[in-house]
């Protein structure tokens, strides 16, 4: 009997059509950003539907819709069973509301018009050195979502709570929280990792520092969680003062939002009131050296245009760290893009 032979790896495309692809990527995040807007991902959950369903369910026009279906399908983001016939595939249903590790939110962020056009100004951000969101809105991008543009602002809150259940699995599993008796969330959002946390560890007591626009969410989320009666809201910002005692600090997808001053600023705050066997630890990713591909080197130009922070390698961290008063004790890697910084008194 043959032995099946294994096919073939696909050939690299040409150096030409391979930069082309690139310059059609936009195409493919607005693509994704009308399927996550308009909920075709959960339209289809159960049963697959046509372009002319899904159009009048919408309120689209077939035509253009299906095109934009056709085009998500081709990179593998629903499938095309029948003519003009669509079904979720395992990357479109992370588009849907209800999966644990929904991207349906951060898809719309990254589509929506404000933040579409102020991709469109990197180039003042490479020649200056300066987020270039306030040059394009007026303001920061903080203050113009949480206070300009309150829609927007939502939409990235729901974005990072879906960022938030892909990290819980992930830090749980890879670090050992045993003997910790307060726990300390800096800028925690809506505290989701926390009370993950919390309800492993039944003991613990935890600390949600965040400024007031987010806590009024979190109280509510807080509340269902199970853990309200062992958790504290102290509201703060925390570029001032960090007014928390604690045994561990987390800072998860904060460090990567500013560059070096303003991250020294936060970390010599928390430094202020830790005891000295306190721990701190940085939840964000560490950038590889040389070519490897990496999710984060790219995420890191979002970093440059946006907020103005950085995606760190694991030297820059500790160069940060050694400035901000503490010593890198370990780095530790989880199951998602992100590892854990381990910091404690220098």
């Amino acid at each position: 009997m043959t032995e099946p032979q294994a096919s073939a790896a696909a050939p690299a495309p040409a150096p030409d059509l391979q930069i082309l692809q690139m310059t059609l990527a936009p195409f493919i995040t607005q693509a994704l950003y009308v399927a996550a807007k308009l909920g075709i991902a959960d339209l289809v959950a159960d049963t697959s539907k046509t372009a002319a369903e899904l159009a009048a369910a919408t309120g689209t026009d077939e035509r253009s819709l299906y095109r934009i279906l056709r085009a998500l399908a081709s990179a593998g983001v629903f499938s095309e069973t029948a003519p003009r016939t669509f079904a979720n595939t395992p990357a479109s249903e992370t588009l849907r509301n209800d999966a644990p590790n929904s991207t349906r939110y951060y898809a719309i962020f990254i589509g929506e018009e404000p933040h579409w056009r102020n991709i469109g100004h990197t180039m003042y951000s490479v020649k200056t050195g300066k987020p270039c969101w306030e040059h394009v809105h007026g303001e920061p991008i903080f203050p113009y979502m949480f206070n300009t543009n309150k829609e927007l602002g939502e939409i990235f809150n729901q974005s990072m709570v879906s960022f938030s259940h892909q990290d819980i699995g992930p830090v749980i599993n890879a670090y050992d929280f045993s003997g910790v008796n307060t726990l300390a969330d800096i800028a925690g959002g809506y505290g989701h990792l926390l009370a993950a946390i919390l309800k492993k560890y039944p003991a613990m007591k935890g600390v949600l520092f965040e400024v007031p626009q987010l806590l009024d969410g979190a109280h509510g989320f807080i509340a269902e969680s199970g853990v309200a009666n062992r958790l504290e809201f102290v509201s703060g910002d925390f570029c001032r003062e960090i007014p928390v005692q604690a045994d561990v600090y987390m800072l998860k997808h904060i460090i990567h939002d500013w560059y070096d001053d303003t991250c020294t600023a936060i970390l010599q705050n928390i430094r202020r009131h830790m005891p000295e066997d306190g721990r701190v630890l940085i939840i964000d990713s560490v950038i590889p050296l040389g070519n490897e591909p990496h999710m984060k080197k790219v995420l890191d130009i979002e970093m440059l245009i946006a907020p103005g922070g950085v995606e760190r390698t694991a030297e820059e961290f500790e160069t940060l760290l050694n400035n901000s008063g503490f010593r890198l004790n370990r780095i530790i890697p989880t199951a998602s893009a992100n590892s854990i910084i381990e910091a404690v008194k220098a």
